[in-house]
């Protein structure tokens, strides 16, 4: 049964507190005292510039300020589904939450039922966890490695009821992993940057740099496209995004990339790449759509399709049902460092039981 309609943090939070969101979602300053300068374009204190933020997190529509990384910047990631006996499904999604490595958990509306993305510093670790999930569970997961992406960025406008505008893509200047002298740099950016006045300043402390350093290596990272965005990364179902969904198309090999190139160009669509098919999986090309409800998450989705050419070919729509973990992605940090995971899931709030998330599904 469903459960009620909530109003979303959007309708209920100040407009002061949404300007802290919107604008800040990339471009955020590089500079050692960024806050300020934030306060002084909203007309703002910086102490109030803070606590708002904290005030964001606390309330879940912030999970931070940090980086989005691109797939070549290091570490590796992994889509996988399972298809769980509905009776099970509760128990297997709390055993696949516990594992640090898992940074997205997520009910759908599909005989796969059970998708997640798994994340490590490399990719014996990935295969490592899964074949350990495997075993705990007695499930084996589709294991669906994205070949490439042609479009991974949340950072719409958040009073719209989907994305409203194509986004631009950042060039990739260079495909190079980061250095591994700049590898603890990037764990401390996917964390995400503290609330304090020079936060840029603490990082060089600890890493035994000046803050000059600091911030060069950061912009350069913008630059050649290590980095696809550094700003706010919002949680977009408690800003009332919750009825969102995958599609995924069955595309030969050699138009798969023409095809994902179009997509991607589209407005309303968040998330496009092409990743391997598996035995009984044949879909190569996939596209995310965010929106308030389902009608427009559908028009939208019929709408690229044509547009896209892909009107021809195979596919599937799966929106989400529930979402049983969101955190940010540990690719470049220790799974030993961390903190302990939730094991319950958090329900759906509207009628059609869909949510999704910024990320979610975006390495």
């Amino acid at each position: 049964m469903a459960t009620p309609v909530a109003p979303s943090l959007l309708q209920t939070l100040p407009a002061l507190e949404l300007a802290l969101l919107n604008p800040w979602q990339r471009g955020f300053p590089l500079v050692r005292a960024p806050f300020q300068q934030i306060a002084d374009q909203a007309g703002m204190g910086v102490d109030a510039v803070l606590a708002g933020y904290a005030q964001l997190q606390a309330s879940g529509a912030l999970s931070r300020i940090g980086g989005v990384f691109a797939g070549h910047a290091g570490g590796a990631a992994l889509l996988a589904a399972m298809a769980v006996p509905p009776e099970r499904l509760a128990a297997v999604a709390a055993q696949v939450s516990a594992h640090p490595g898992v940074n997205h958990n997520y009910e759908r509306e599909h005989h796969y039922n059970l998708w997640f993305v798994m994340t490590g510093q490399d990719d014996t670790a990935v295969r490592a966890a899964m074949q350990a999930l495997q075993d705990a569970t007695g499930l084996a997961p589709l294991q669906l490695r994205m070949e490439r992406a042609y479009r991974i960025d949340l950072g719409f406008d958040l009073r719209q009821r989907t994305a409203p505008v194509a986004m631009a893509t950042a060039p990739v200047r260079s495909t190079a992993p980061i250095a591994a002298a700049d590898r603890p740099l990037a764990a401390l950016l996917e964390a995400g940057v503290p609330l304090e006045p020079q936060p840029f300043d603490r990082w060089a402390a600890q890493l035994g740099r000046t803050p000059d350093d600091v911030l060069s290596t950061l912009r350069q990272w913008l630059d050649n496209g290590t980095l696809r965005r550094l700003g706010a990364i919002v949680r977009h179902h408690e800003l009332g995004f919750d009825a969102n969904a995958m599609t995924v198309f069955e595309v030969p090999a050699a138009q798969v990339d023409a095809c994902g190139e179009r997509l991607a160009r589209e407005p309303g669509v968040t998330l496009a790449y092409r990743r391997t098919p598996a035995s009984g999986w044949p879909y190569t090309l996939y596209c995310m759509v965010h929106g308030r409800d389902r009608a427009a998450v559908l028009a939208v989705i019929e709408r690229v399709t044509a547009l896209s050419g892909l009107a021809s070919y195979p596919r599937q729509t799966l929106f989400s049902r529930q979402r049983f973990k969101q955190t940010g992605p540990r690719r470049f940090r220790a799974l030993a460092d961390a903190p302990a995971l939730p094991t319950a899931p958090t329900k759906a709030t509207k009628t059609t039981k869909t949510t999704e998330d910024a990320d979610a599904l975006s390495l």
